[in-house]
């Protein structure tokens, strides 16, 4: 969904005619064949950080269905067990899609309690056109680069000028990248995962996902039951909105978010000085907004720029008090050097970012249908506009090359299942990008599974990051299994963490763009 962050009918004409057939009920595919592959030769990789890294490549299928035909690349990374007990391979995904997740492996390995980390091999990796796979995908670079056309179209040129943005997007990647989007998509990720099994020897995988990768596990999990022995998923996409109506719920989910940064700063006016009512602090906001249409602070932060430097903020709270200090900098004393900073350190996209959206919009348009005709988002995005502001259009934008793409599409995965071990769900109940709604539809569809929330945390991400309750229960669940019981909607609850604090002024010259570790590996999508 939103920023750098989480799908499948008949199937449609594609470009050049490049892709083969699915199965007519795709919301109930079929398991393609799992093509044999070579065990992965691991070698040293470790940084600084997470010295205990190790790489490799692996070839897959580029189709599935014809695993003898061209392959391509997946690049893979692991900390491997040393304790006696082996439980196995624990694939890890941090989302998006188009994330990459060969880090998120040393993350895992290192924050949870060594004596479980131990147990397993924690296995990251690239998803296809992602990062260091081949090929990885970059559709059109630049196409983030600022100032662009304000996102919300008062006027019909704006309108226009998005359009062509959008158009010339798909455009470019169905030039560059004809062969491959056919099969860039969620079942496809999902059979590389079973390939990635079968290379390393094991019946059964672990799973653990965060955001979009809480679908991509569902979908494996569908796929192939059989072959999941634990399964974990935090911060939990709604199956039932793939992904047209997911991403316009979303848009309310963050107006609120939005409005609980207002309040935030409302309460810390002693610090930021714009007032103590949170609706007139908005207004400060909007006004801003309106102030750098007219004219971007310094060629570089426009009214579009603005919206993706805050959009973040609704991701993970810890960005509070860097978005705070810019806003209140820019409207207290005309000093844009703030905002600039953290539109550097939240929005402005480099080649990484290009490959994300790239893989982003590839994956989502091909999972399942969209509107092909602009008048319907139009209707739409003005009515959710007219309720909820702050994303709504930036929104929609993000993701309008899906109403041009060049691929036929596939239909939702049915993700129900009563085959599966318990797995455990970690949800918030404030979460923007992965509404409180998702959990409660996944919780009811993976029997005998078990919902942990975060009572009144609005975070997106919530576990290894701090909250001690939730980390308890998933420690237990991968260390034997263990998931909690209830009668009641969630089978556990646990208090969010508090809200961060102002930065201190010594932190605050020194314009870190800190948060926590997670969250920098998550980034700003589903």
């Amino acid at each position: 969904m939103r920023k750098r962050a989480a799908v499948l009918g008949g199937v449609a004409a594609v470009v050049a005619g490049t892709f083969s057939t699915v199965p007519a009920d795709a919301s109930t595919p079929h398991p393609a064949p799992t093509a044999h592959a070579a065990k992965p030769a691991w070698k040293k990789c470790g940084t600084t950080d997470y010295p205990k890294l190790q790489c490799a490549s692996l070839k897959v299928p580029l189709d599935h269905a014809n695993p003898r035909g061209k392959q391509i690349t997946l690049a893979l990374s692991r900390v491997p067990h040393t304790a006696k007990k082996y439980q196995g391979p624990l694939l890890v995904n941090p989302g998006g899609p188009g994330a990459g997740g060969l880090t998120l492996a040393g993350f895992v390995a290192s924050a949870l309690p060594e004596a479980v980390a131990a147990q397993y091999d924690v296995v990251g990796f690239d998803p296809r056109g992602v990062g260091a796979s081949k090929p990885a995908l970059n559709c059109k670079p630049g196409h983030f680069n600022p100032v662009r056309a304000d996102t919300v179209p008062i006027r019909h040129a704006l309108e226009k000028a998005s359009l062509s943005r959008a158009k010339a997007f798909a455009a470019a990647c169905g030039k560059k990248y004809a062969h491959v989007l056919p099969y860039i998509d969620t079942i496809s990720a999902a059979q590389d995962m079973d390939a990635i099994r079968a290379a390393l020897g094991a019946k059964k995988i672990n799973y653990f996902g965060y955001s979009y990768g809480t679908y991509l596990g569902a979908v494996y999990a569908r796929l192939h039951p059989d072959r999941v022995r634990r399964l974990v998923l935090d911060s939990i996409v709604d199956p039932s909105g793939v992904w047209y109506d997911d991403n316009l719920t979303q848009d309310y989910a963050f107006n609120d978010r939005h409005r609980a940064l207002m309040v935030w700063i409302a309460k810390h006016d002693s610090r930021y000085k714009l007032g103590t009512d949170p609706e007139r602090i908005e207004a400060r906001w909007y006004a801003m907004r309106a102030a750098l249409a007219r004219k971007p602070a310094e060629g570089k932060v426009g009214a579009s720029e603005l919206e993706d430097t805050f959009i973040p903020g609704g991701y993970y709270n810890g960005y509070w008090p860097y978005l705070a200090e810019a806003f209140a900098a820019y409207v207290n004393y005309k000093d844009a050097a703030p905002l600039i900073q953290v539109y550097e350190d939240f929005a402005a996209m480099d080649a990484s970012g290009d490959n994300g959206y790239s893989v982003y919009t590839a994956v989502e348009c091909r999972d399942a249908p969209w509107p092909r005709d602009w008048r319907q988002w139009r209707k739409d995005n003005w009515a959710v506009y007219e309720k909820t502001p702050f994303m709504a259009w930036s929104n929609a934008w993000y993701n309008a090359p899906c109403a041009f793409w060049p691929t036929g599409t596939l239909e939702p995965v049915n993700i129900d299942n009563d085959k599966l071990p318990p797995a455990l769900l970690f949800q918030s109940t404030n979460d923007a990008a992965t509404p409180y709604k998702g959990a409660v539809t996944v919780h009811r569809m993976l029997d005998r599974s078990s919902l942990v929330v975060e009572q009144g945390g609005g975070n997106h991400g919530i576990t290894l990051s701090g909250n001690t309750c939730l980390d308890k229960y998933l420690a237990s669940y991968l260390a034997d299994g263990t998931v909690p019981r209830s009668h009641r909607a969630a089978d556990a609850v646990c208090e969010a963490l508090p809200d961060p604090k102002p930065l201190s002024t010594d932190k605050a010259a020194s314009r870190a763009a800190e948060g926590s570790t997670l969250h920098r590996l998550l980034g700003f999508r589903r």
